[in-house]
C-alpha cells in the first residue's frame, strides 16, 4: 500500500521517517516530496509498504500525532489521475 504522510516540518528527512514508520511495520521506501526549483521540501511524503494490515496499523497510530512539532496527516495514498 502506498500511504501519504502530509503537513511535515520541512526539516524533516527521509531516513528519520522511515525510522519512525518502521516502528510500526516493514517500509520498502520513503520519498519526501521536494520543490524541483529549490530543492526544499514540500512538507509531505510517500511511503510503500508491502503489508496492506501493517500499512492500515501505520495510519490508525500515526495519523494526527505530533512529529517534530507539526501533527502529521497520515492516510492511504490516492493514485494519479
Amino acid at each position: 500500500m502506498n500511504i501519504y504522510i502530509g503537513n511535515l516540518n520541512y526539516r524533516v528527512r527521509e531516513d528519520d521517517l522511515k525510522k519512525t514508520l518502521e516502528e510500526y511495520g516493514e517500509v520498502e521506501s520513503v520519498r519526501l516530496i521536494k520543490d524541483r526549483d529549490t530543492g526544499r521540501s514540500k512538507g509531505f511524503a510517500f511511503a510503500e509498504v508491502p503489508d496492506d494490515e501493517e500499512a492500515r496499523s501505520m495510519i490508525r497510530e500515526l495519523n494526527e500525532t505530533d512529529y517534530q512539532g507539526r501533527q502529521m496527516v497520515v492516510k492511504e495514498a490516492m493514485p494519479k489521475k
